[in-house]
């Protein structure tokens, strides 16, 4: 049973939002990694006040890959947990191999799972924007209450943006819009165990997206589950509440991840039996 976990945000964010879920998990036992996307590794006043340029240009496979070089380096395969992109980002690394176990929550979309008018419109202010393909992109507290955290009441709200969010690279949102970068084996027999979560009043990725994605992976034979709370928005990982997220979170991919590897251990005796039986080997 893997004692290790990865944490992985999302757009707008920095591995800050994990705190509440960290420590939650830090307590339970586990070894926790929330590690920042690349150039994202600073506070969160440098990262409003100067962004790297480049940070604009950044994509959905250097983010993927940034993550499988770190997560390859562990004692362990760990349970992987994404938010919004980073919900998308665990789907790109379940399906590459990694991870004893997947939790997508309020996931971004993989190529073949459109965006809903709801998701679309929250996307709107970057697509819209003239070269935002190359720029690094800021989110307005207007458009977070409304799209980000609609659940929550405008002063809190508020103190959330404050605290948290910080730009975001523009190229990841055209690649998600447009299946580059994205793709995956729908039907991967192979990958990890994944639960998706929907927050039943999401305005970015919208609890009717989160089940587009769980019907493509159903084509898969590995276990693929989703599970939708009720009331809860974008920012689910941080508004009241969010210890059920959490825990309901854990307690499955703790499970899952289990019985993942009985059933490799299983497999792995079934081959060795069958190779023995066979005598097509030799002993020195």
């Amino acid at each position: 049973m893997t004692k290790t976990i990865m944490l992985i945000h999302g757009a707008w964010l920095t591995p800050d939002a994990w705190t509440n879920f960290r420590l939650r998990y830090e307590a339970a036992g586990y070894t926790v990694h929330a590690p920042a996307w690349p150039m994202l590794d600073r506070s969160i006043a440098e990262l409003r006040r100067d962004p790297d340029p480049a940070f604009g240009r950044l994509s959905i496979g250097a983010i993927t890959d940034h993550y499988e070089t770190l997560i390859r380096a562990l004692p362990e395969p760990p349970i992987l947990m994404g938010h919004s992109f980073g919900g998308l980002i665990v789907q790109l690394l379940l399906d590459r191999g990694l991870g004893a176990a997947g939790v997508a929550i309020d996931p971004g979309p993989p190529a073949g799972v459109l965006p809903t008018p709801v998701a679309l419109r929250a996307a709107l202010p970057v697509l819209l924007t003239l070269g935002g393909w190359n720029k690094v992109m800021t989110m307005s507290p207007e458009n977070f209450a409304r799209d980000f955290a609609n659940t929550v009441s405008g002063p809190q709200a508020w103190a959330a943006y404050e605290r948290y969010v910080v730009p975001a690279p523009g190229r990841i949102y055209f690649q998600a819009a447009l299946g580059i970068g994205n793709r995956i084996d729908w039907g991967n027999d192979d990958r990890a165990p994944l639960l998706l979560i929907a927050g039943e009043k999401d305005r970015t990725a919208d609890a009717a997206m989160v089940r587009a994605m769980f019907r493509k992976h159903s084509r898969s034979r590995s276990v693929t589950e989703v599970r939708q709370f009720p009331g809860r928005s974008h920012w689910l990982c941080a508004e009241a509440g969010w210890e059920q997220v959490a825990d309901a979170a854990l307690d499955w991919a703790a499970a899952k991840a289990v019985g993942a590897a009985v059933a490799q251990r299983a497999e792995d005796t079934d081959k060795n039996r069958a190779f023995v039986q066979s005598g097509d080997y030799a002993v020195a």
